[in-house]
């Protein structure tokens, strides 16, 4: 062997040895990385999914938005006006909070929720779920406090999760969040020390829940939090989207001093877009926008422009209320076949937005049933993706908002033969095992959410 030949080994085998020595035979980099970043994982069902998306499974999973309706030619014609008029502009970088004219318009949109929000006061984000990242970095440190209902957004908790807050649930019933559990929770954590940075909430038509918090309850959550001095983030993708009328006052409305309200366009209008907002007392604005423009200098200016435009000459009210029309027979179709097929189960009826929450019998797992109803060709979300402690194994996600009425009835036919079986094991064999609470309080890395899961 040549000296030339022998250093090259020896160099590749010191490489090698440092590599090992630094991580593992697959990632060499694996002792490098952030602690938040070892604390990220894929979602448990996102590989489950890649066949529960094939076309002959019926997916009662996903939160995708039926965009069918959408005005396809008009937003077409427009989107071509914008580049030959507008191009230079609207292809070109912006600034860090966002399109003044797209912030003047999302002060229009808010204000069926009751909600008067100056544009100044506005930052354009990517999606809610990047405004919720911002959230959690400017104001969380390891080891803080995040309130959340139980259960909450699957999307929130692995945000919440990846800056290595501690995620701790308030109980919820038909009417949202408890006041009083919510005070009782504070309480006992300022007892024992621990930081609140803020609460998590989604009040209307509640992601998974289906649930809206009831409007005599809203001043008393923003009244606890503000005497507690506990930030309120108030989630509110589904709020034009009830079923009967326009929606009920925001909680930021009785305290615009404490909240932090999230808006977005994805369900409204349409996701491939990109475009979410914060509404948030003028200090904290500043501190998002800052967060904004270090993370990706600048949200999409052709997304913003173009969303502007589409408010600006569609009418665009009238389009959301085509979209609660249809959301509504479809909800009124899973609440049809629900009845007809489940009648073993017991599940919220929700008035709007896209979700049921489906209790199960006695001593069925959600979560180990899910690979059987996938071969069943029916998908769902466990329960146990929207909580932050290993509960909801007795739960599932059912949404009703992009399979026809057809297909829904169908789902929740395939669906109740895979309950079916279950129950007749549980009957021959016993309770099927239960994880107890204790074993799962380290509920692990932070899930990053898919498609499946919005």
């Amino acid at each position: 062997m040549s000296s030339t030949e022998e250093t090259r080994r020896s160099g590749h085998a010191k490489v090698s040895n440092a590599a090992a020595a630094a991580g593992t035979r697959l990632d060499p980099w694996y002792n490098t990385y952030a602690d938040r970043a070892l604390g990220m994982k894929q979602s448990e069902v996102r590989s489950l999914f890649a066949v529960a998306n094939r076309p002959e499974v019926i997916s009662l999973a996903g939160g995708m938005p039926n965009i069918s309706g959408l005005p396809l030619d008009f937003l077409a014609e427009m989107s071509a006006r914008l580049i030959r008029e507008r191009g230079t502009k609207i292809l070109q970088y912006g600034g860090g909070q966002g399109e003044e004219e797209l912030r003047e318009m999302i002060s229009e949109v808010m204000r069926p929720d009751g909600v008067r929000g100056h544009p100044d006061d506005i930052t354009v984000t990517t999606g809610s779920q990047q405004a919720l990242d911002l959230i959690s970095e400017i104001f969380l440190n390891p080891g803080d406090v995040v309130l959340a209902e139980a259960p909450s957004y699957v999307g929130a908790l692995g945000t919440f999760r990846a800056y290595q807050a501690d995620v701790v649930h308030v109980p919820m019933d038909q009417d949202g969040l408890v006041p009083d559990e919510l005070e009782q929770t504070i309480m006992r954590l300022e007892t024992v020390g621990k930081s609140v940075k803020f609460l998590y909430t989604i009040p209307n038509f509640h992601n998974p829940a289906g649930v809206c918090l009831s409007i005599d309850r809203r001043p008393q959550v923003a009244a606890i939090c503000a005497r507690h001095h506990v930030l309120i983030v108030e989630d509110n993708p589904y709020g034009l989207l009830g079923f009967d009328g326009d929606p009920i006052p925001a909680i930021q409305t009785f305290n615009p001093d404490g909240v932090v309200y999230l808006g977005s366009f994805s369900k409204t209008f349409a996701p491939g877009y990109r475009v979410g907002w914060a509404l948030s007392p003028a200090a904290v604005n500043a501190r998002l926008t800052l967060a904004n423009e270090n993370a990706l200098l600048c949200p999409t200016t052709f997304g913003q422009l173009s969303i502007a435009e589409y408010l600006k000459t569609y009418d665009w009210y009238q389009q959301v209320k085509e979209y609660r029309a249809m959301y509504q027979e479809r909800g009124e179709a899973m609440q049809k076949a629900l009845k007809k097929y489940l009648p073993m189960c017991s599940w919220t009826k929700p008035e709007g937005g896209f979700y049921t929450w489906v209790k199960l019998p006695e001593g069925l797992d959600a979560h180990a049933m899910l690979p059987r109803a996938v071969t069943n060709l029916v998908a769902y979300v466990s329960g146990t993706a929207f909580y932050a402690d290993g509960q909801g194994r007795d739960h599932m996600r059912l949404s009703f908002c992009y399979p026809t009425p057809e297909q829904l009835e169908e789902g929740v036919r395939r669906l109740s033969t895979v309950i079916t079986a279950e129950l007749e094991l549980v009957d021959m064999f016993g309770i099927a095992h239960r994880h107890d609470v204790h074993e799962l309080e380290d509920s692990g890395p932070a899930e990053a959410p898919s498609p499946n899961t919005l």
